[in-house]
């Protein structure tokens, strides 16, 4: 059950008319009321000598109990409240009863003999509007301060007595929801989504990786929308707001949303605190570079560095005890789905849109981020914006589905250190990411898998059976579960390729499988195979070579493609 406090108004007859309107779709059905402050108002919706004149005189009576200069401007309160699409139609009575308990939690009417006037008015199945005069019979105005959380306690408790969908208790550092206004006007614009929610994410993908103020005000010029800032007197800059070209009011004027009014962490101060350190990507280490030497495409090194640099954010979370830069890493991931999904290949474009817009929620906490700790993160967002689409085929594509492996557990982790904070509803929106991520790594994972496992099927027998040994070995509780599945054959080829590294395949193994869980893994020999091939190096995408070329007398065949014949496994 959503409360929602609406902006105080000037008007209670225009109010009156849209609540007992047929709306602007005519979606209002049998607009009527079902609870007042005395149970006596009249009902200008079921009694037809009634107008809404009449209500509307009732609730304003307490206004003439002041001089004309003391009355309030904005003196019209007006709360709606809303079921969860999954609860069952409520009656009248039950809809009365959450009005009382809703007045009288937010202090409008809280018991005491004298509170202000109101009454709830229902016009559909799923929700009441409360109006209310704010002022008291006695001619004082109502505590009603901090009135939204207070009413977001009371509609948990109804949840409970009602046996209704329970929602996650907020925090209020959620981004703030479209009105009824801009979703009707979106529909009558034919918009898919309203311009406040279009603004929001186009700005959350500029401020993917970006190293300064002016970067991001600049990648928001460029993807089309329209920007104008605030300067100080220094000349330093003060703030900046949003418009989308075709939004405009009745005036023809552009409507521009400050960066705040977006999102909390939108707002300027907040964005440039994201600019701590230069974040221009360190040179690579030679240990970083795939084993073969073969030049990846800047989309699949892009995509190496971000898995990467989500390991180490996984640590973080896993034992890091600083709450700030957890926070920072968890903030620094979304920008990585961010840019993730703006250079996206076609297949997996929807999916990861998707889990984008799910972790917003869950990149946001009173736990304050600091930054100077999720570096790496941000510039493997820099370096995904940068870096191009990839095509989602070869290495890119096959990058992808390792980041998207790793980014998945980093989901669930971020959950986990949600829900062990009592943050409810970014536990439950980076759950929901996760569950998007790992769509979308499916879809991904297809074709890299495919050639991984039909190089493991020409694997000769005897170097099969030393590999399942080793995973016997390595894995006793695992291995037979690992044998046993369809990515066993990818996990071969990895085996093969990591004895060419150097690397002891125990100790890998053994690293691969303990430092983070598996429970929530589709196919633990799949999670192996990238957990091996970013630790040692390996291309992710190593489909054998042509029999033609490989016949061929002048081809030179890779070492990592190379099956030696009596390979001793070391150990660390």
């Amino acid at each position: 059950m959503i409360p929602r406090i609406h902006k105080q108004g000037g008007r209670t007859l225009g109010l009156l008319h849209y609540l007992y309107g047929k709306g602007t779709h005519e979606e209002h059905v049998d607009p009527h009321l079902v609870a007042s402050f005395d149970g006596m108002a009249p009902d200008p919706g079921r009694d037809p000598v009634t107008t809404k004149r009449d209500l509307q005189q009732l609730l304003d009576q307490p206004l003439h109990l002041l001089a004309a200069d003391q009355r309030p401007e904005k003196h019209v309160w007006h709360c709606s409240v809303r079921a969860s699409p999954d609860d069952p139609v409520l009656s009248d009575e039950q809809w009365a009863d959450i009005a009382r308990r809703i007045v009288a939690a937010t202090g409008i009417d809280p018991g005491d003999g004298a509170g202000c006037r109101w009454a709830a008015v229902r016009h559909a199945d799923d929700h009441i509007h409360v109006i209310a005069t704010l002022v008291r019979e006695d001619g004082r105005r109502p505590a009603h301060h901090r009135s939204g959380r207070r009413a977001q306690t009371e509609a948990r408790q109804i949840e409970a007595d009602y046996g209704l969908h329970r929602v996650a208790p907020g925090d209020g550092t959620a981004a703030r929801r479209a009105t009824s206004a801009e979703r009707h006007k979106a529909e009558r614009q034919d918009r898919s989504r309203p311009a406040r929610e279009e603004l929001r994410e186009t700005a959350r993908r500029a401020l993917a990786g970006a190293t300064s103020t002016e970067e991001f005000l600049d990648r928001l010029k460029n993807a089309g929308l329209l920007v104008r800032t605030r300067m100080l007197p220094s000349g330093d800059l003060k703030g900046y707001k949003l418009a989308l070209p075709d939004d405009r009011n009745g005036d023809d004027e552009p409507v521009y949303y400050a960066g705040s009014t977006l999102a909390p962490d939108l707002s300027l101060p907040r964005v440039q605190e994201r600019f701590t350190t230069d974040s221009a990507p360190p040179k690579s280490s030679a240990d970083e570079q795939p084993v073969d030497r073969i030049p990846e495409s800047a989309p699949a090194t892009a995509r190496r560095t971000a898995t990467h640099a989500a390991w180490t954010a996984l640590l973080v979370l896993d034992h890091g005890t600083d709450e700030g830069a957890a926070a920072a890493q968890i903030a620094a991931t979304g920008e990585v789905l961010d840019a993730l999904a703006k250079t996206s290949a076609l297949h997996t474009r929807d999916e990861l849109r998707q889990a984008a817009r799910e972790f917003e929620r869950a990149s946001r906490s009173h736990t304050r981020a600091e930054y100077r700790h999720a570096q790496d993160l941000r510039r493997a967002a820099r370096d995904l914006v940068h870096s191009g689409p990839a095509l989602g085929r070869s290495e890119d594509g096959a990058g992808t589905a390792m980041a998207l492996d790793m980014l998945f557990f980093l989901a669930v982790a971020a959950a986990h250190w949600h829900a062990g904070r009592q943050h409810a509803q970014q536990a439950k929106a980076a759950r929901q990411a996760a569950d998007h991520l790992r769509a979308a790594y499916r879809q991904a994972a297809v074709e890299p898998l495919t050639a991984l496992r039909e190089r493991g099927r020409r694997i000769t027998p005897r170097q099969r059976r030393r590999h399942a040994t080793l995973v016997r070995d390595a894995l006793p509780d695992l291995a037979e579960t690992i044998l046993a599945e369809p990515g066993w054959d990818a996990l071969a080829t990895t085996l093969t390729d990591a004895a060419q590294t150097g690397h002891g395949l125990r100790a890998l193994l053994i690293e691969a499988a303990t430092h983070r869980e598996l429970d929530t893994a589709d196919s633990v020999s799949d999670v192996l195979v990238w957990r091996l091939r970013r630790s040692t190096g390996l291309r992710a995408f190593a489909p054998a070579p042509e029999p033609a070329r490989a016949a061929d007398p002048a081809y030179r065949r890779p070492s990592h493609l190379s099956v030696p014949t009596a390979t001793r496994l070391p150990s660390r």
